[in-house]
């Protein structure tokens, strides 16, 4: 007998990550090979049309695994009976516009979104946010859906923590499977804080195989908070393709189990954190999963004054953030 179906919501049907990230899931990449899946898309009125075309390529691929597709533009349609809610859709920033602005522009989008899961979602709903701003966008979400419980909610930091792995790799002339502990704190935003001083090449501390410390500083840490505009400078678009990779990546950290001593990075609700950060911060954290969907932060990584000072500014961008959408939050 085959298994039930994964009923999987994705907003955002017809943008530019879905695209990828649409036809990864439904060839098996998210959960298995032997897992089959079921399509709630979401989209705008005025997108209907190109969803439309989504869903035919998706019907001419024949995938074996997916077994429905629901294409809706709304959202309590969407996320009917989920067991994962993969958040992509948000308006993006226009010109001139201020992060602050951004992020009262979205308030609703998720506002309504976190009330449609608590109302409509199945009992074992997870989400993951990818949308911009994401650990605020989160936040918003988690707080309008009052029955879930809080640790099912996460902003996606894996996009960071590739760029990241990607990035020693290539200075330390390794590929990046010989990379582990790699932890993003903090905020998805050019703020963030790559730990250059926790993360191992090849079991060695990264600082013991890359020496040059202004480097570590003053290079790869920028380089990897800022990969996203540059990209969007060398292409003229965003970082579609890695962003569909990386929630692809996010949510298989969380349905299978860590490898032993290794961590994956996740924005999720800072209740109870072990490192002092406020409580109720969607907040990027090392975390640890048993493969069933359920995580734990890790304690225990200490970092140098530098990243400490790294920390707290981005810790209080996301308080400032919090402030900004305080009227938003249930």
């Amino acid at each position: 007998m085959s298994k039930p179906a994964i009923r999987v919501a994705v907003t955002g049907g017809a943008g530019q990550i879905d695209y990828s990230l649409l036809f990864r899931i439904a060839n098996g990449d998210l959960f298995g090979l032997d897992q089959p899946v079921a399509l709630n898309i979401l989209e705008l009125p005025v997108a209907m049309k190109a969803l439309e075309g989504v869903a035919m390529e998706l019907e001419d691929c024949a995938f074996p695994l997916l077994t429905d597709i629901v294409l809706t533009d709304d959202v309590n349609v969407a996320m009917k009976d989920v067991n994962w809610a993969l958040l992509v859709g948000s308006r993006p920033r226009g010109p001139g516009m201020e992060r602050a602005d951004l992020i009262k522009a979205n308030g609703p989008i998720f506002t309504s979104t976190g009330k449609a899961i608590n109302d409509n979602a199945a009992e074992d709903v997870r989400v993951l946010v990818v949308g911009n701003p994401c650990n605020t966008n989160c936040l918003i979400c988690m707080e309008n859906a009052p029955d879930i419980p809080r640790d099912r909610f996460h902003a996606m930091t894996r996009l960071d923590e590739n760029r990241a792995k990607a990035q020693l790799a290539k200075k330390a002339n390794v590929t990046v499977n010989d990379i582990d502990r790699m932890i993003i704190w903090g905020n998805h935003s050019a703020n963030q804080v790559p730990d250059y001083s926790n993360a191992r090449i090849n079991g060695k501390p990264v600082t013991e195989v890359i020496t040059d410390l202004d480097y570590l500083q003053n290079d790869f840490i920028p380089t990897v908070g800022k990969r996203g505009a540059a990209i969007i400078d060398a292409r003229g678009k965003s970082s579609a393709a890695s962003a569909a990779s990386a929630a692809i990546d996010g949510v298989r950290a969380l349905v299978n189990p860590t490898k032993e001593g290794d961590v994956f990075s996740s924005a999720v609700c800072s209740d109870g954190n072990p490192y002092g950060i406020p409580e109720g911060l969607i907040y990027s954290f090392p975390c640890r999963s048993n493969g069933d969907g359920t995580y734990e932060i890790v304690p225990g990584f200490e970092v140098d004054e530098f990243l400490k000072g790294k920390i707290e500014k981005v810790t209080e961008e996301l308080l400032e953030e919090r402030e900004a959408i305080k009227d938003l939050l249930g």
